[in-house]
């Protein structure tokens, strides 16, 4: 049976400082025994992060990384970097990086492998559009970032990995994807990776879904059977984070 994950992730929030207030008051709120807990925060956070969770089974995660290991990549982090501060999961395609600063599937692709040649665990984002969505769309784009983002990936890392699905329309907009849509989403990137990787593969994968989860819906989504957990973005700053990974 697939342990569940919830990771909060977030995004470009909370200094050095705020960052352990915030750690300090979450995780004696959370119970990260009966699933896994990641904090995804911003880089400049990861090491006094870290060092706020010792002892504690909770994981820190980064929200990027770059696909090379050094060189004349001004603002970029490389994996290696990330490793030996003590980051364990990576947020890669996440849909403000595709929309912000110009993600594909192909770079999706890199950083994924990267992240797998360095030992820490990517958590692959995908996702559409509310035009997308109306159009009918959604299965159909959300399989071709999937085939994507898992070009040349050995499917034993595949069984180690995260797939978060985050419908773009309900991010940070307090829509949420029904229950039903959010698992036919769900369920669609697993029979994705089975037609690649075969069923064992599919079996082991761990697929998150994220779009304003909150205390309220948390344990109803997670419910479905193809939603392992959930990338949380607002609620993950707020003791409500606690409500969710408890569900």
């Amino acid at each position: 049976m697939r342990k569940k994950i919830i990771a909060g992730n977030w995004k470009m929030n909370k200094t050095p400082k705020e960052a352990v207030e915030l750690i300090n008051m979450l995780k004696t709120q959370v119970d990260s025994n009966i699933v896994d807990v990641i904090f995804c925060v911003p880089a400049i956070d990861i090491i006094p992060a870290v060092e706020a969770l010792k002892g504690t089974k909770i994981a820190v995660g980064a929200q990027n990384v770059y696909f090379e290991e050094s060189g004349a990549y001004t603002g970029e982090t490389s994996p290696a970097m990330l490793k030996e501060c003590g980051v364990e999961y990576v947020i890669i395609g996440h849909s403000e990086r595709r929309q912000y600063f110009a993600e594909t599937n192909e770079t999706v692709n890199k950083k994924v492998k990267k992240v797998i040649e360095h030992g820490m665990t990517p958590i692959m984002c995908c996702g559409e559009t509310l035009e997308q969505r109306e159009l009918g769309v959604t299965i159909e784009f959300v399989r071709t970032q999937i085939k994507g983002g898992l070009a040349g990936v050995d499917g034993e890392d595949v069984k180690r990995m995260v797939i978060a699905y985050e419908p773009i329309w309900a991010i940070g907009t307090g829509k949420t994807a029904t229950n039903d849509q959010a698992q036919e989403v769900c369920g669609a990137i697993r029979t994705v990776v089975s037609e690649i990787f075969g069923k064992e593969v599919a079996n082991e994968v761990r697929i998150q879904y994220g779009g304003s989860v909150n205390g309220k819906n948390a344990a109803e989504l997670f419910a479905k059977p193809d939603i392992d957990g959930g990338l949380v973005g607002g609620a993950s700053l707020k003791a409500e984070f606690g409500e969710i990974v408890n569900y």
